[in-house]
């Protein structure tokens, strides 16, 4: 079986994508990721889905990342039929679902970049949780045209509205 899996991936025909987990608690960070950045941009925003496997509710408190000066929670609401963007101050995470941070929809906003975001880097992002505590993930820079991470099952959960 190794051999067929050494001749798919040198044909090109098997991603190589790895999926990336990280946990804390009962919950579950699947693919943390974010879109690569023009040299001038001041912003960006990180994305991934959060699975509470717990019998409780949890909350997203905030997020921390030395790439920016300030890192808040932020989503989409149509008000007065225009989409607009709107900090948040917690992220509820109901027991048994996934929470979907994505383009269009809730994420992590990044304000202040040091340095622009580049496709094939990463950084890490510390989240605070209420109950689980603290975990610090990394998140993939992809490609400015991305809307879900490589090779992950999250491409089913494309959004709308990019900023």
């Amino acid at each position: 079986m190794k051999s067929w899996t050494a001749l798919l991936l040198s044909l090109g025909l098997v991603g190589t994508a790895q999926s990336a987990e990280f946990e804390v608690g009962t919950l579950t960070i699947d693919h943390p990721w974010s879109r690569s950045t023009p040299p001038v941009a001041q912003t960006g925003a990180a994305y991934f889905t959060v699975h509470n496997g717990g019998d409780e509710g949890d909350r997203l408190l905030s997020a921390e990342a030395d790439v920016v000066d300030l890192v808040q929670l932020h989503t989409h609401r149509m008000e007065e039929g225009i989409m607009r963007m709107r900090q948040v101050e917690v992220v509820e995470l109901p027991p048994g679902e996934h929470t979907v941070f994505q383009p269009g929809g809730l994420h992590v906003m990044l304000i202040g970049l040091n340095a622009p975001l580049a496709e094939g880097g990463s950084f890490p992002l510390t989240l605070n949780f209420e109950h689980a505590g603290s975990v610090t993930v990394e998140v993939e820079i992809q490609h400015p045209s991305a809307n879900a991470p490589v090779g992950s099952s999250a491409m089913k959960h494309e959004g709308g509205a990019t900023h």
